[in-house]
């Protein structure tokens, strides 16, 4: 699985229902699992974003689908980044030779 990290930011809509973030993210949790994927951390932040998840899929185009369907709700805009672990990333810097 590979795990990427979502800077996520409220939109008007989702500021508006703040109450109900908590069951939101407990809905986001369902839907990752549907597709196959699974949200491992969710932080509610101060500053410049929202929330942080932590979230692994199988690859990039369920990553994405995820994504898709939970910004087309209307409550959250996203800005994601694939992660590496430590493992993985001493297994790309191996090819580099």
């Amino acid at each position: 699985m590979a795990t990427y990290v979502s800077l996520v930011g409220w939109t008007d809509q989702g500021i508006k229902n703040f109450r109900e973030t908590v069951s939101r993210a407990e809905a986001a949790k369902g839907a990752a699992a549907k597709l196959g994927g699974s949200i491992k951390d969710i932080y509610w932040t101060v500053g410049q974003y929202d929330i942080v998840v932590v979230a692994d899929f199988p690859d990039d185009e369920t990553a994405t689908a995820f994504l898709l369907q939970l910004g087309s709700l209307g409550n959250v805009r996203t800005s994601t980044m694939r992660a590496y672990s430590a493992e993985e990333m001493a297994r790309i810097v191996a090819k580099t030779g």
